[in-house]
């Protein structure tokens, strides 16, 4: 089956739904930081909060290209977390020049970025 967008009009969705799940992490970050100044929040509660940044994050992008696309729309989801994922690293490996991240964690952000994406896509 073609797709009815040409691979330029594919590209500029993508980014669009890339720019809207970080638009989407800022906001969620910034109210992480307010809730941690205010609450003196535990360390495992600012995890879980950071994790569901990742999960709301992607599933907003997801959610965006599934509508902007029409076709396909949860493998459109799921390419916006590994890309969202795939900056994420590179932006962590430019900052930090090393991961951080045990290979453990590393799988299992990546998974929840699909899976978020994924899931968005699929409820567009």
């Amino acid at each position: 089956m073609k797709y009815p967008y040409t691979y330029i009009d594919q590209a500029v969705r993508m980014l669009k739904a890339l720019v809207a799940s970080y638009i989407v992490t800022g906001l969620l970050l910034l109210l992480t930081a307010g809730l941690l100044y205010r609450f003196e929040l535990s360390e495992g509660k600012v995890r879980i909060m950071i994790i569901v940044t990742y999960i709301l994050s992607c599933f907003a992008g997801g959610f965006l290209s599934g509508k902007m696309m029409k076709n396909k729309k949860f493998l459109w989801g799921i390419l916006v977390g590994l890309l969202y994922f795939g900056i994420m690293l590179l932006v962590s490996l430019a900052v930090n020049r090393q991961l951080d991240q045990t290979a453990a964690n590393f799988v299992t952000t990546m998974v929840l970025c699909l899976l978020g994406g994924m899931l968005g896509g699929m409820c567009a």
